[in-house]
């Protein structure tokens, strides 16, 4: 599919969806806790799917209705699955998985889509090993797809957490050990999807020392709760809109963001209103209005989802925007920063690749045609820039935005967006 985008004026209200990280953790949670939990108001996206299928698989029984998910927990006892896991294109729930997986003796085999199996898992399974389970790469890549068993029993590990995602599946799996554990952490990137799992965990009342993020000592023998959550709207989703308010000069109202929350993409709303944007923060929801923009540093260690949006903001800011310190970004559903580059370089951007980020100067975009590369965030950018180039823009596999944002395109028309979903392409 394509995304076919016109330059637009926007204008209006956006109901933002729910957080994917919350509705994954969520999910997790609910299959370890003992009795029933209820999610309220969860994303319905391909990765929360994913996800959905992977604790059924673990032996959770899951009630969909209309904004909620009954979930009835296997009581810190997951079972053996019948058959190979497969997550699709969701790396979070890959490596949340197999923390799992080392929960239990007996084999779980995990794969995924192309993408997914490219993503490097080397450094989390040397920590189940070192805790007392076992874990290896079929094809010896340290890659999906991977064989995973445990039981594991806790101990001494240390973990270089490129992703945070390695750490949060540690967090999440140690508690259920027979012993203690102590995980050592020499790095650690994106810093507040940690912080985020440690308010669940302080919320289930979970016992741990964090010691300032470079060390975690976390009590075994432990259980979880069932729970009643809602959802926060979903950040790294809002990115695209308060971008596109940003370089239209336009002005929007985003609803159900809490400012409050641990997400740590809602630092994209300071970022633009230090490129001057002006914002209002509310109670649940966010009013921006876009203006003139000027360059800067920004550090995108502890949010590389925001790259792509920011990337495309950065094109239309007086003199020079640096977007650095984020490596990790070539680790995602592609190298972002490749890809960013690479694609709005074809629509005349003034842009440097850095090994660790993105040097982007002031560029008048035209149109034309660029690859989406299957990446939902990529693709969702790219259509954003379609609201200011010079002519239309079209970016091909557009279907990807349902891996975690199906609603996109008719969010964006909503407020004004000429944009079509051509299916025929």
């Amino acid at each position: 599919m394509q995304f076919i985008v016109k330059k637009s004026e926007i204008s209006g209200d956006v109901n933002i969806p729910g957080s994917k990280s919350h509705t994954i953790r969520a999910l997790a949670f609910a299959l370890l806790a003992k009795g029933t939990s209820f999610i309220e108001h969860p994303l319905e996206s391909a990765d929360t799917r994913s996800c959905l299928h992977m604790i059924k698989s673990f032996g959770a029984k899951v009630d969909e209705d209309k904004n909620l998910w009954t979930v009835t927990g296997t009581g810190g006892r997951p079972v053996v699955p019948g058959d190979v896991i497969d997550v699709g294109n969701s790396g979070t729930s890959l490596y949340i998985g197999m923390g799992i997986a080392s929960l239990m003796k007996g084999e779980t085999t995990f794969t995924g889509d192309s993408q997914i199996q490219g993503r490097p898992a080397g450094a989390l399974m040397k920590s189940i090993r070192d805790l007392g389970g076992s874990a290896a790469s079929k094809s010896g890549n340290d890659k999906p797809p991977l064989v995973i068993s445990g039981p594991g029993r806790g101990g001494n590990t240390s973990i270089e957490s490129v992703t945070s995602q390695y750490l949060t599946s540690l967090l999440i799996s140690t508690p259920l050990f027979k012993g203690d554990t102590k995980i050592t952490v020499p790095l650690l990137n994106e810093k507040p999807y940690v912080t985020m799992t440690l308010a669940w965990l302080n919320r289930l009342g979970i016992r741990y020392v964090n010691s300032d993020y470079r060390e975690f000592n976390v009590s075994g023998g432990q259980s979880y709760p069932s729970f009643r959550e809602r959802i926060a709207a979903d950040f790294s989703s809002a990115a695209f809109f308060l971008v596109a308010a940003a370089i239209t000069g336009s002005q929007l109202n985003l609803l159900g963001l809490d400012f409050t929350d641990t997400q740590g993409d809602r630092e994209v709303v300071k970022i633009l209103e230090k490129m001057g944007a002006m914002v209002q923060i509310g109670r649940r929801n966010i009013r921006i209005k876009g203006g003139s923009l000027r360059g800067g540093v920004f550090d995108l260690n502890a949010i590389p989802d925001s790259l792509p949006a920011l990337a495309v903001a950065a094109c239309f800011a007086e003199g020079e925007t640096r977007l650095v310190n984020v490596p990790q970004a070539r680790l995602k559903e592609t190298d972002r920063i490749k890809v960013m580059h690479d694609e709005l370089k074809k629509l005349g951007a003034d842009i440097e690749e850095l090994e660790d980020g993105l040097i982007i100067r002031k560029s008048r975009l035209s149109g034309g045609i660029v690859e989406g590369h299957g990446d939902h965030r990529a693709v969702m950018a790219l259509a954003v820039a379609g609201l200011r180039t010079g002519g239309d823009l079209v970016i091909t596999t557009a279907e990807s935005a349902a891996v975690t944002f199906p609603g996109f395109a008719g969010l964006m028309r909503n407020i004004g967006a000429d944009i079509i979903e051509n299916r025929e392409s």
